[in-house]
């Protein structure tokens, strides 16, 4: 059973290990290589979750409709700082600031996700719910690898819980 909330961990643990590895790199080249595949999955994850966590967050959670408000104002940032970065020339003070936003906003946005959304899910969503969920994730990145078909665009807060309640 692939549980949508080990998924979504999983997902955590590459967006750690893949600004680790921004702070190791030395030249344009590879921290273009770095980023690029960071932002991309960033973004995709954030889609991911807008489409499949979310809308039943809002249903089930003690605290749905706040966290899933609060994490959806929490993606917008994050792809607005991914998208900044791609104005500036890449290791530029200016992309590197831009790069610096996207990681904060999205250490934020984890710490928030796994102390509080996560755990609200997993107290009220079954195992099954989990599991189909899961599924859905893993066809979901089958279906728009490398952000085919996906618009990577800001969502009002607001208008998403209630387009989801």
């Amino acid at each position: 059973m692939d549980d949508i909330t080990a998924l979504i961990l999983d997902d955590h643990a590459a967006f750690r290990r893949g600004f680790a590895r921004l702070d190791d790199a030395r030249d344009p080249a590879e921290l273009l290589a770095i980023w690029e595949a960071l932002a991309l999955h960033l973004d995709v994850h954030a889609e991911a979750e807008e489409a499949i966590l979310y809308p039943h967050l809002v249903k089930h959670g003690d605290d749905g409709e706040d966290e899933t408000e609060d994490a959806i104002g929490d993606h917008n940032k994050i792809r607005d700082a991914i998208a900044e970065s791609k104005l500036h020339e890449v290791g530029s003070e200016a992309w590197w600031a831009a790069v610096w936003r996207a990681r904060r906003e999205n250490s934020e946005h984890l710490a928030e996700e796994e102390d509080e959304a996560l755990p609200d899910f997993r107290r009220h969503a079954g195992v099954e719910l989990r599991a189909e969920l899961g599924a859905r994730w893993l066809r979901f990145y089958g279906e728009h690898k490398n952000g085919r078909n996906l618009s990577f665009s800001d969502k009002d807060p607001s208008s998403y819980v209630a387009d989801h309640r």
